[in-house]
C-alpha cells in the first residue's frame, strides 16, 4: 500500500507526503486516552496511518498562482487515493477521516509543526461487503465547451 502511495505524482516530483503508522496498541490507547479521534471506530482499526505532508518542501515560484500549502494537500490527496486503491485490491477496507485533532495527533506521535495532516486512514478487514453507493452518470458530472 505504502509502496502504491510512494509512486504517486507530485509537483515538481516534491514528494513531501509522509505515513505515520500506528499499530502499536500502547500508542493506540494513547491517542484514544487524548480523544484524538472523533469518529471512535478509527481507534478500533488494526491499523491507522496519518497522511501528513511538508508544504515547507516546495519551491516557492512567481509563475504559479498557488501556495506550497495548496500543492501539499493535493499531492497527499493523490498518493493516499493510491495507496486506498492498492488496499482495496488486497481485500483490506479504509476510509479517509478528516474529523480528527491535528494538533493533539502530533503532540503524541511527535510530528513536526510544519507537517500538514489532512486526514488518517484507518486499516482493516471489512466487517460487512455492502453495494456500491450510487454514482453520477458521466453526463452529469462532463461539462464540454
Amino acid at each position: 500500500m505504502l509502496d502504491a502511495a510512494r509512486k504517486a505524482p507530485s509537483a515538481k516530483n516534491t514528494q513531501s507526503h509522509k505515513y505515520f503508522i500506528v499499530n502499536n496498541k500502547e500508542i493506540k490507547d494513547k491517542l484514544r486516552e487524548h480523544g484524538a479521534f472523533k469518529q471512535d471506530f478509527v481507534n478500533d482499526a488494526p491499523l491507522i496511518i496519518i497522511c501528513c505532508a511538508d508544504p515547507s518542501q516546495y519551491p516557492k515560484s512567481a509563475d504559479v498562482d498557488e501556495s506550497p500549502i495548496n500543492y501539499a494537500y493535493i499531492d497527499l490527496s493523490i498518493a493516499a487515493s493510491f495507496l486506498v486503491l492498492r488496499a482495496t485490491e488486497l481485500g483490506l477496507g479504509t476510509v479517509f477521516v478528516a474529523w480528527i485533532y491535528r494538533d493533539k495527533i502530533k503532540e503524541i506521535l511527535n510530528i513536526p509543526k510544519n507537517y500538514i495532516i489532512p486526514f488518517v486512514i484507518p486499516v482493516g478487514y471489512p466487517a460487512e461487503n455492502p453495494a456500491p453507493k450510487p454514482r453520477k452518470n458521466l453526463d452529469e458530472i462532463i461539462l464540454m465547451h
